[in-house]
């Protein structure tokens, strides 16, 4: 195989890392058009969004080991060929259980992206590089959200909602091909490490009880949990509570999902000047504030759809610098594990983002202050965390 030029190595990280998210972002304009072919409530159908959540965070656990085992690509194609199989699953269910339990499997397989790109990135850049790096794959990975819900809402408009999930099975092939093909194993894998449940259960202590992983895993997690608050609560909120169509949903959802391009590229600029931790420092700050001003401009009833968008928008800004840092600081002290670290940093995040995506199912009663709540309270434990952790735990930093 000729060396795959670096930029389309990136590239392909990237789609790896999207598959998720595209998988997210595509069929939530049509949570009330599957809500209404299955009979059943849009709260219903958001326990897909959270079931997808959890298979993410359970499958990152299973294929941590596999990747420090088998080498990336392996396990990598044995999970992206699940998510084929597991998308044309949802495309042919016609029951809402079903779905969410399609949905589960579907997430198991898109995981295999998240855990392989991570380490990935984690084999082929030095640890200096790694916040820049991960900014460079939020560009594509950006554009999961700018794209998915627009592509969503013209294939309900034009098709139905079983059409989504064969367009996610078509983008899993290509993805494959390209694994196949385009993409060299970064890692040859240690056959010697033992994949007995004792030696998994050990391996995954070691990374957890390291202080920078745990400190900055965390922070990263609780940001993005309240990011899929957000998923979890807007498609009802733009639609039901402030009327917009599925479609003028998707334009407004990729506005608002933008601000994560456009953070990450600037952060990019700002590690120029300052390291990962002082602007995951300021970032978590000002999500909090914003997350605030929402919070109390919804308990009082003062905010419009205007608003609403750009107090959004703003949070997702910070989510966008403090993803690509925490993240970087987080794999940093590893190297053999690698594959671990990434498993364990998806889970954690993936598990928090289901546990308060469920929250704001569980807690819906026809306004915006159960999303917006989980969304406050994210920001207000991720600095928390940040502030007290290194503390506690005797780490710099700085």
């Amino acid at each position: 195989m000729k060396k795959t030029p670096r930029l389309l190595v990136l590239l392909i990280l990237g789609l790896l890392s999207a598959v998720g998210p595209f998988s997210i972002d595509m069929y939530l304009p049509a949570f009330k058009t599957i809500a209404t072919d299955f009979d059943t409530s849009v709260d219903h159908i958001q326990l897909s969004l959270s079931a997808f959540f959890v298979g993410v965070a359970v499958g990152q656990l299973i294929y941590g080991p596999l990747l420090d085992k088998y080498g990336r690509k392996k396990p990598l194609l044995i999970g992206l060929g699940l998510y084929l199989v597991a998308s044309i699953l949802c495309a042919l269910t016609k029951d809402a259980n079903h779905l969410i339990l399609y949905r589960f499997v579907q997430a198991l397989g898109s995981c295999a992206g998240l855990v392989a790109s991570r380490a990935m990135v984690r084999d082929l850049f030095k640890p200096e590089e790694g916040a820049k790096i991960f900014s460079m794959l939020m560009l594509v990975i950006g554009i999961s959200p700018l794209l998915a819900p627009s592509v969503g809402a013209l294939v309900v408009e034009h098709s139905n909602w079983h059409m989504i999930f064969i367009i996610l099975a078509a983008i899993a092939l290509l993805i494959i091909l390209a694994t196949i093909f385009l993409l060299k194993e970064s890692y040859a894998g240690n056959k010697e490490m033992s994949l007995k449940p004792k030696a998994i259960v050990g391996g995954y202590w070691e990374v957890l009880r390291h202080p920078i992983f745990l400190t900055y895993c965390l922070v990263g997690s609780l940001a993005s949990a309240g990011l899929y608050s957000y998923l979890a609560g807007s498609s009802y909120i733009m639609q039901s509570i402030y009327g917009l169509t599925e479609a003028q949903y998707g334009t407004v959802f990729a506005i608002i999902a933008s601000a994560l391009i456009i953070a990450t590229q600037l952060n990019r600029i700002a590690l120029n000047r300052f390291n990962s931790s002082e602007i995951a420092r300021v970032a978590n700050s000002c999500q909090l504030v914003v997350s605030g001003i929402l919070l109390a401009g919804t308990y009082f009833q003062w905010i419009n759809l205007p608003i609403l968008v750009a107090l959004i928008f703003f949070y997702l800004c910070c989510q966008g610098f403090t993803f690509p840092n925490t993240s970087a600081l987080a794999l940093s002290p590893f190297s053999k594990l690698a594959g671990s670290a990434s498993a364990l940093l998806g889970c954690i995040q993936m598990g928090l983002g289901a546990f308060f995506s469920a929250m704001v199912s569980y807690l819906h009663n026809g306004t915006a202050m159960p999303m917006v709540s989980m969304m406050a309270l994210c920001s207000f434990l991720g600095l928390i965390c940040y502030q007290v952790l290194p503390k506690i735990l005797k780490i710099n930093k700085d």
